[in-house]
């Protein structure tokens, strides 16, 4: 199946017949954060009539009222905060036709105790309230990632694997929520993702794209804010419509069952080459790595609420506030290290051949940004 796999996404996404489309369905999708990234590019791919598996019919969930931005998705949308129980069990347990689940959501604590508690009670209720109402249900795809090798956002790197990582590693001796997750599931694990989302905690392209909307807007200078090892590093990509891909491969091709991928583009670049992209995306002077004190996304961007307010004003974007779209503590996360590599041989031993060229990538997702006035 995995041949499916090996060509551009976007040559088959085009509108559904509506005529053609059964009335029942041999899959039924649940995708519980519908909103994030990975979560859009589920709701995109799944209802494609020559997605594997198929036809499907998708369920999504989300704690925020539906974006405007994917209101064209063919999927039933589902308000419910899965936080709490009660909540949780009057949305979800009527949907007794669901056959797959995917799990593309997470919760961010003040430390990684709270994340381990508060995610753990999120899958816990999903679970308890989906497995006992959907006796149709056989597959379970749980969306971790890349800390699981090199520890939490409090941890980072105290006890970190050695890379390149492969899905074998033993766990570290540390608290991480993956780890809680884990304990119940096999799951799936990206990178830094490049994709699409206008609500997602983990949006390092809306997080760049909006800096770079405001230097374009007061006529500053691209600047880098990173360290060196940040600038001249390799570094690697997850496409999010790659990591659907290989989450529909994996819930449907019996080589793949019980099983944990790694999930990258399969190639590799420099921020110091991606940076000069992003400018000329956004038709601002690129700028070098600077000596001194390193900057951060988190100083440079601490005032420019307003200066926000007026692009989006300007440019009759989306309303948003820029709280809501720049994950400042992430991209400073991300430009602050030695990004480490994994391997994709497991998942492709085990047929899933898929992979992105990481440039196309970053350019087409700010697109889509531009596309749904998200970004000028």
């Amino acid at each position: 199946m995995s041949w499916w796999w090996s060509g551009a996404v976007g040559a088959a996404r085009k509108s559904l017949d509506q005529e053609n489309v059964p009335l029942s369905y041999p899959s039924v999708a649940l995708v519980v954060g519908i909103t994030g990234i990975v979560g859009n590019s589920l709701a995109e791919i799944l209802p494609l009539p020559d997605t594997p598996g198929g036809p499907w019919k998708v369920y999504g969930v989300a704690r925020r009222p539906r974006p405007a931005c994917d209101a064209n998705h063919p999927v039933e949308y589902i308000q419910c905060d899965i936080s709490n129980p009660k909540e949780t069990e009057s949305r979800l347990s009527g949907l007794k036709d669901v056959t797959h689940l995917f799990y593309v959501t997470w919760a961010s604590g003040s430390s990684e105790a709270d994340n381990c508690e508060i995610n753990s009670k999120m899958f816990g209720n999903l679970l308890n309230c989906v497995i006992p109402n959907a006796p149709k249900l056989k597959h379970i795809c749980l969306t971790t990632g890349k800390k699981h090798y090199f520890g939490s956002f409090h941890s980072f790197g105290l006890a970190a694997h050695d890379p390149p990582f492969t899905e074998d590693l033993p766990r570290l001796d540390a608290l991480n929520f993956y780890y809680n997750l884990e304990d119940i599931l096999f799951e799936n694990r990206p990178g830094v993702i490049f994709g699409f989302s206008p609500h997602s905690m983990m949006n390092i392209i809306c997080t760049l794209c909006v800096y770079a909307s405001i230097c374009k807007h007061e006529g500053e200078v691209l600047r880098f804010p990173g360290t060196k090892e940040a600038w001249s590093s390799y570094y690697e990509a997850s496409d999010a419509d790659l990591i659907a891909e290989q989450e529909i491969w994996a819930a449907v091709d019996p080589k793949a069952k019980n099983e944990a991928f790694n999930c990258s583009n399969g190639d590799v670049f420099k921020w110091k080459h991606f940076w000069k992209v992003l400018a000329e995306q956004f038709e601002v002077e690129c700028g070098e790595l600077e000596d001194g004190e390193r900057l951060t996304f988190v100083e440079l961007m601490k005032d420019k609420g307003s200066v926000w307010d007026e692009i989006v004003k300007q440019n009759n974007l989306v309303p948003t506030k820029l709280e809501d779209l720049g994950a400042w503590w992430l991209a400073d996360h991300a430009f602050g290290i030695e990004y480490p590599l994994d391997s994709m041989n497991k998942s492709k031993e085990h047929g899933f051949l898929g992979f992105r060229k990481s440039k196309s990538s970053f350019v087409r997702w700010i697109e889509k940004l531009k596309l749904c006035k998200i970004v000028h």
